[in-house]
């Protein structure tokens, strides 16, 4: 069994007939005050921040001191099975949580605003080396700019450190090198995509721009753009013991950890390489900045002309490989850089690739579809199998539904729907599909009203499958 998210539940629920109705109970708003309510919470910094205890997942008491700058964990008796939910989130944050807002924190924000993209954070903690607990942040996001109730677009973890054989929600889907840390990538889905970054080696503070681990989870998929942060919040799951640990200094800015306002130069001349049936090499010049890029941006359109650009990917370096394309279909390219501060610079020129004939799965692949339905919700897993005598270097499946679906979320690979004509992509990771009865696999969520009936044509890199 793997362990559920810690955010879960994280209010104090009261259910009469049909009524629910959320609880927060606030302390006085100053420091270094005691919380033992199971959902106390105060706040810090004239409001700018709320501390909460969220003993939301133990009956066990825990108590917390707030300072000037954050709390401690003054008292706890956690006992949790280590491999179910832990027994509480305490947590300082900024922004919305269950009705209770943070002051000026202008939140909710679209995370396709360019204010966005200049959101850092940082904190700093205290961990003892006894218990069974995690030190993470928690970052909130829904479709729509709600202040109340449960989000239900994505969940970000960014796991600081942990202590005990715990695991995030989900399973893992890859690793990943993001602000200078190789993290290992957990997804999984209990009504809301989770998306949980554990830091290989632990640390006990961190800083970084909320917009980078929000694009990973967008190229992967399991999230969108036009989505809303609601919140960023700092604190621990603790499944056993707890006492002593503490968050020393939480902060939220908008200035890029330093006020560097200066944009990223323009990336220099983008060109295409290595094209063929399925994928393409992209490669550019270097940009520059007074405090650094940390990375580009990669945005694709169908077609020689027209048509909207969608971000497709991120690189660390001045090389990306685009896959996942159809065979003898033409796309337009450019990329764009970003810096510490979450400046953007300028688009760089476009580059069409059209790829060649045939290749990718060359007619000689199997499509598995199960699908799990139930009222008006459904999910489905989809499998791919390379039949063929040569491998599959980069997919994208295509078919269409019968009836009214759609789809909600997905993972392990970037879909999208269109009316009923469905497209999903590989996400890098998963391109390659050994020949000779290889797989790979993927799913999604969806909605349905009526008959959810199992679609029957499958193409992979524009040839049918059986």
């Amino acid at each position: 069994m793997k362990q559920l998210s810690g955010a879960i539940a994280r209010v104090c629920l009261i259910v009469t007939g049909t009524l629910i109705a959320a609880i927060v109970i606030a302390a006085p708003a100053h420091a270094d005050v005691s919380i033992c309510e199971k959902y106390g919470s105060t706040t810090i910094s004239s409001g700018r921040y709320v501390v909460m205890n969220n003993n939301w997942g133990d009956d066990t008491t825990q108590c917390i001191n707030v300072t000037g700058t954050g709390f401690n964990v003054t008292t706890a008796s956690h006992n949790r099975p280590t491999n179910g939910a832990p027994g509480a989130y305490p947590a300082v944050y900024y922004g919305c949580h269950y009705a209770n807002c943070s002051s000026g924190s202008g939140l909710p924000l679209q995370a396709s605003s360019s204010a966005f993209n200049t959101i850092n954070t940082s904190v700093s903690m205290t961990l003892p080396g006894s218990g069974v607990w995690d030190a993470a942040y928690d970052i909130w996001f829904d479709p729509t700019p709600r202040t109340d109730g449960q989000n239900t677009g994505a969940e970000i973890m960014v796991w600081l450190n942990k202590l005990g054989s715990i695991q995030p929600v989900g399973s893992q889907v890859g690793t990943v090198s993001l602000g200078g840390a190789t993290w290992n990538v957990w997804f999984g889905n209990i009504g809301w995509n989770v998306i949980s970054y554990v830091r290989q080696s632990g640390v006990s503070s961190l800083d970084f721009n909320v917009n980078t681990f929000y694009t990973d989870a967008i190229s992967r998929g399991y999230a969108q753009r036009s989505w809303y942060l609601t919140s960023i919040q700092a604190g621990f799951e603790p499944w056993v013991g707890q006492t002593g640990l503490a968050v020393n200094s939480f902060s939220v800015t908008t200035s890029g950890g330093g006020g560097d306002t200066s944009p990223p130069t323009t990336p220099g001349t983008l060109s295409a390489s290595g094209v063929t049936s399925s994928g393409a090499t992209l490669s550019w010049g270097g940009s520059s900045d007074n405090v650094g890029v940390t990375g580009y941006d990669v945005f694709r359109a169908p077609g020689t002309s027209g048509g909207s650009f969608t971000q497709v990917g991120t690189a660390s370096g001045t090389t990306y490989a685009a896959t996942g394309l159809s065979a003898s279909t033409s796309y337009r390219f450019y990329v764009r850089a970003r810096d510490a501060a979450g400046n953007t610079s300028g688009n760089s020129n476009t580059v069409t690739v059209t790829t060649t004939a045939g290749g990718g799965g060359g007619g000689s692949c199997r499509v598995g579809y199960v699908p799990n339905t139930w009222g008006n919700g459904f999910t489905a897993t989809v499998t791919i199998t390379n039949t063929g005598s040569t491998v599959i270097n980069g997919w994208t499946l295509t078919f269409s539904f019968s009836g009214n679906q759609q789809i909600t979320s997905g993972w392990q690979a970037a879909v999208t729907q269109s009316g009923q004509a469905v497209t999903a992509r590989d996400l890098g990771y998963n391109a390659s599909i050994p020949a000779g009865g290889g797989s790979t696999s993927f799913g999604f969520q969806g909605t349905y009203s009526g008959t959810n009936a199992t679609p029957t044509a499958f193409k992979v890199n524009g040839a049918a499958c059986s």
